[in-house]
C-alpha cells in the first residue's frame, strides 16, 4: 500500500505502540502527520520514499513532504507552512534560526556534489578536482552549462563556487549559460538534452536514469562537500506546528535507527547519503 495512504486510526495507533512498547503523548495519536519542507534532492533520489514508511510503522505519524528547492522550501517554512524543514544549505539554515523561524539546526547526512558533462567534454575539464578551475574552462571556452537557477542548495554551492572563481556566468544568461529554473532532475534532462555541463548532488545522478552523453567529469574537491540538516519549525512564531511530531520525527532521524536506514538506502550497489548525525535526543 502506498505510504501517503497509509493513515491509522488512533485506535489502532495506541494499540500497536502499546504492543510495540513505545510511549507516544496523546496528541501525538491524534496528529497523525506532519509536514516536512524538503529538497528536490531528497525526493528525487528515492531516499524519502525508501525511509518514511520505516518511521511511520514505528510512530504511526504520516509524513507529507514538500519537495522544493532549498529556497522555497526555507521561505514556505518561514511562513509557518510545516513542521519540519530538511534541506541542504548549511548558512541560509543557520540565518533560518537566527532570525527566529527555526528552533535548532541538526546535522543529518552528507554527500558530495559533482559537475557531470558531455562525454566529449569540449571544456576539456575530465578527471579535474579543481571545482573553480573546472567552471574557469567552461567559462572561457563557452561550452553550454545548464543551473538550476532555482534559488536551491544546489544553485547555491553553484553560484559560491562561480563566486569564488571571480565569474559572473548570469552576464552570459541565454547564451552558453541557461537557467532552467527547474529541479535537478529536469535541469539534468535540459543538460542531456543540449549535451550541456551542470552541477548535480551525487544521489540525484545515482538515481537518475536519463543520462544520456553525460557522465561525471569533476568531483572529489572539499568545496563539492554537501551536507544536509533538519530544523523544526519554531512553533513560539507559529502555534500551528505539530511540535511533539515535528520533534518525534527529527529524534528518529538523527536517532539510531533513522541513521540505519539512510545508511541502507543504496541504489545500483551505491550509497547515496552517509549518516553523520549527533543524536538530537541527546542534546
Amino acid at each position: 500500500m502506498n505510504f501517503f495512504n497509509r493513515l491509522l486510526t488512533a485506535a489502532t495507533l495506541g494499540a500497536g505502540l502499546a504492543t510495540a512498547g513505545i510511549a507516544v503523548p496523546q496528541s501525538l495519536a491524534a496528529d497523525q502527520f506532519i509536514v516536512v519542507q524538503s529538497t528536490t534532492s531528497t525526493q528525487n533520489s528515492g531516499l524519502l520514499d525508501a525511509i518514511l514508511p520505516q518511521f511511520s510503522e514505528t510512530s504511526g505519524i504520516e509524513v507529507r513532504v514538500v519537495a522544493v528547492g532549498t529556497g522555497q522550501a526555507l521561505k514556505n517554512a518561514a511562513n509557518g507552512d510545516g513542521d519540519v524543514l530538511l534541506v541542504h544549505a548549511k548558512p541560509a539554515e543557520e540565518k533560518f534560526i537566527a532570525d527566529g523561524n527555526g528552533v535548532e539546526r541538526f546535522d543529518v547526512m552528507y554527500n558530495d556534489f559533482v559537475i557531470v558533462g558531455p562525454e566529449a567534454d569540449p571544456a576539456g575539464i575530465k578527471g579535474m578536482n579543481d571545482a573553480k578551475a573546472a567552471l574557469t574552462k567552461i567559462a572561457e571556452s563557452k561550452a553550454s552549462f545548464a543551473s538550476r537557477g532555482d534559488d536551491s542548495g544546489t544553485h547555491k554551492k553553484e553560484k559560491a563556487l562561480w563566486q569564488m572563481a571571480g565569474i559572473t556566468p548570469t552576464d552570459a544568461s541565454g547564451s552558453w549559460y541557461r537557467e532552467t529554473g527547474s529541479g535537478m532532475g529536469a535541469t539534468l534532462n535540459v543538460a542531456a538534452g543540449m549535451d550541456a555541463y551542470t552541477i548535480t548532488d551525487r544521489a540525484t545522478w545515482l538515481a537518475f536514469e536519463n543520462k544520456a552523453n553525460l557522465k561525471v567529469l569533476t568531483e572529489g574537491d572539499d568545496n563539492l562537500f554537501n551536507q544536509y540538516g533538519v530544523i523544526l519549525v519554531n512553533p513560539e512564531k507559529h502555534p500551528n506546528v505539530k511540535t511533539e511530531a515535528g520533534q518525534a520525527f527529527i529524534d528518529w532521524l538523527t536517532g539510531e535507527n533513522g541513521q540505519k536506514a539512510i545508511a541502507a538506502y543504496k541504489v545500483g550497489g551505491e550509497q547515496l547519503f552517509f549518516p553523520n548525525a549527533q543524536s538530537s535526543a541527546s542534546n
